[in-house]
């Protein structure tokens, strides 16, 4: 890509160190990085601590702080406020004294640069008159509703007790209560840090003049939710994956950030994956903190064993070492039909030729990692964004298959079933979901060439705000 020359601008990327804002913040760093721009990334030694060996890259840095807890936060999600807490005081006093520092010994900072939660950098940066963007890393669509809960339309959001209630939001799907992220009717107090943040941060947005904000999506897949809001110019620049991943002939872990992110599997999977037919295995993977029941597990498995198909499945330790599967009544049948891993390398399994659909809790990186593969979604979202990301794929995207829950608010195993046998095709249903997934495929690898969407987009971000040049 051609550098931006004799112009340098240094950027400072604020991190909450979660695993959905880490990796994407990690690519956007090397796009920038190739258009001239040098870049710092800052985030809570519980995000470094997660990274195996950090990427040695010229104009890269790192400026990790501690947040007090340093990855040894051994609260329930209940109390994760308080982390948060600690996150915010420890890292505004950093970032401000970290910015400062380098106005005097350099190279100075131009611009700031956080992803959702860490709005306080940006209040951070404009205390001392140093510009912002707020890099969002979920779906344009998950902002344009949070954005509507928040501003014009919060009375829409009123009264929405009947999950068969259709929400109609301007350049929106129709919507109904159980499509909406968690944090749009979340009134739980334990929740209130990360609704009041949101709410912070689109008040820090309506302040602003012209508002822009980065968005991991690209044009193509959410044009109508990228364009919508008057106040608010959404760039997308995505998907931020690895570059290697969205082309064919290279292996997609060179010089990616994400297979160093924790210790590898000592299973070959790869070595097994290779040993099955062409889309003939069903891989199931949760994201790196999503937390499932142990019943909701068992379902899954008595699901995979009524398919009687080949599978690998990505299963966490507990945080005491405990192996979760162990109480499952099906564990026995489950080791002799697939395989089961602590972790691997997920963009890599994507791309392998025997996957044939992805059993995931989508997540946003887990999404846009199975579109830009080309490999058909079974949605099982547990919260948060998920709920909303599997509305999408489902009835506007339609490259997958959303289960359905059962009392209990559990989904049974005869629906995980009749899910994974429409994603792995051979009825009309299913083949029409891979051959969507196949075009949404191609479009996210063109978004990412030289001279298309997300990367005109992200060059004239960078010339016009990074480098001062206004077209």
């Amino acid at each position: 890509m051609e550098n931006l020359k004799n112009e340098k601008s240094h950027v400072l990327i604020a991190i909450f160190p979660g695993q959905g804002h880490i990796n994407p913040s990690l690519q956007l760093s090397k796009q920038l990085i190739k258009l001239g721009v040098e870049v710092t990334l800052s985030s809570s030694l519980s995000a470094f601590n997660k990274i195996k060996k950090l990427p040695n890259i010229q104009g890269l840095r790192f400026a990790p702080f501690s947040d007090g807890y340093d990855g040894k936060f051994k609260g329930s999600f209940d109390e994760y406020h308080l982390l948060n807490s600690s996150i915010m005081s420890h890292g505004s006093e950093f970032i401000l004294n970290l910015i400062k520092s380098n106005s005097k010994n350099g190279p100075p900072f131009s611009h700031v640069i956080y992803t959702p939660l860490m709005d306080w950098a940006g209040s951070v940066a404009k205390k001392i008159n140093i510009p912002s963007t707020l890099f969002w890393t979920q779906p344009a669509t998950v902002f344009d509703i949070y954005y509507y809960r928040f501003t014009d339309y919060s009375d829409y959001f009123k009264n929405c007790d009947s999950q068969d209630k259709i929400i109609e939001l301007p350049g929106l799907p129709p919507l109904s209560p159980i499509d909406f992220p968690s944090f749009v009717f979340d009134d739980v107090e334990c929740n209130n840090w990360a609704v009041e943040s949101i709410k912070r941060q689109i008040e820090i947005l309506n302040n602003e003049e012209y508002p822009s904000i980065l968005v991991n999506t690209f044009d193509d897949l959410e044009f109508d939710a990228l364009r919508i809001l008057k106040n608010v110019t959404m760039v997308a620049i995505g998907p931020t994956i690895p570059s290697n991943f969205l082309d064919e002939k290279k292996n997609p872990c060179n010089n990616s950030f994400g297979a160093d992110m924790i210790e590898i599997s000592s299973k070959n999977y790869m070595e097994w994956l290779d040993l099955r037919p062409n889309e003939s295995v069903i891989y199931i993977a949760f994201g790196s903190y999503t937390e499932i029941s142990t019943q909701l597990m068992e379902e899954i498995g008595q699901g995979l064993l009524k398919c009687g198909r080949p599978f690998l499945w990505v299963i966490r330790e507990g945080p005491n070492g405990e192996k979760p599967e162990e109480k499952l009544s099906c564990k026995d049948a489950l080791e002799k039909k697939g395989e089961i891993v602590r972790w691997c390398s997920q963009v890599e399994v994507l791309k392998h030729p025997s996957i044939g659909c992805f059993l995931t809790h989508c997540g946003w990186n887990s999404t846009l990692e199975s579109i830009a593969s080309g490999v058909p979604v079974v949605a099982c979202p547990i919260w948060n964004d998920q709920v909303c990301n599997a509305k999408l794929v489902q009835d506007v995207w339609k490259n997958g298959v959303r289960v359905n829950v059962g009392e209990g608010s559990i989904t049974q195993r005869i629906e995980f079933e009749r899910c994974i046998e429409i994603a792995m095709g051979g009825s009309k249903e299913g083949e029409e979901l891979r051959k969507n997934a196949k075009k949404w495929r191609d479009l996210a690898k063109a978004a990412m060439k030289e001279n298309d969407s997300s990367n005109v987009n992200l060059k004239a971000y960078v010339n016009e705000f990074l480098l001062g040049r206004h077209c």
